[in-house]
């Protein structure tokens, strides 16, 4: 299964929710086997759009191409391209690092079938989609597409010009916000399938590069019910 989260503003926490996800994901399927782009077909895989998965989840950034140089790379690219891209970040997950450079949209629809063919689910961190291109392509072919907001008007109001639909919504819950559930739920024309309260174990656990060990239980619990 291909699983997109995805904003329409900025600082929502769609990097963490996907980092979260995706670590929930891998813990609870370890024993699942079948052939994977890295062999074995375990847990998860996180494919990292947006270009801050490995900073959140405390490992190093790749000296060499990611999912940008497998884009701009044309046809002719060996078939075990993404599975060289692959670095494990915890027990049972592996990323697919972004890159740098650009993120061509002609060979999105290509990455989108060969991730959604992967026996492991895959989640995408496909960030903030400011309008049509390669992460907007692969969130429109995802299976699940999450849209991550929290409850606030100057994030909603951009909901209706998002490129592509929400099939559920992950809200990041604030204490005193005005809005609730079902004003999301209106705005975006989905579904909220998950709350996740702001926690600051979540902030301290990021900062120290520690997320892939210390993801708090609250977290787990919540996303389960996503996997």
């Amino acid at each position: 299964m291909l699983v997109s989260c995805w904003s329409v503003k900025g600082g929502v926490g769609t990097t963490v929710v996907a980092a979260a996800l995706a670590l929930t994901l891998a813990r609870d399927g370890p024993g699942r086997r079948s052939a994977g782009l890295h062999g074995n077909g375990h847990g998860a895989l996180l494919a990292d759009l947006a270009g801050d998965l490995g900073a959140t989840l405390g490992v190093a950034e790749p000296e060499g191409p990611g999912l940008a140089g497998w884009l701009a790379a044309g046809d002719d690219v060996p078939a075990d391209a993404l599975a060289r891209l692959e670095q494990p970040v915890a027990p049972g997950l592996g990323l697919l690092p972004r890159g740098s450079g650009g993120l061509r949209p002609q060979r999105a629809q290509a990455l989108a079938g060969l991730l959604s063919a992967e026996d492991r689910t895959v989640v995408v961190d496909c960030g903030r989609l400011g309008g049509p291109g390669a992460a907007a392509v692969i969130a429109a072919a995802s299976q699940r597409s999450l849209l991550v907001t929290r409850a606030c008007y100057l994030g909603l109001r951009r909901v209706g010009a998002a490129p592509v639909d929400a099939s559920g919504v992950v809200l990041v819950r604030e204490v005193g916000r005005s809005l609730g559930p079902r004003d999301v739920e209106d705005a975006a024309g989905a579904p909220v399938v998950a709350e996740l309260a702001l926690d600051p174990a979540v902030a301290r656990a990021v900062d120290a590069g520690l997320l892939a060990t210390r993801l708090p239980r609250s977290f787990e619990r919540t996303l389960r019910s996503l996997a």
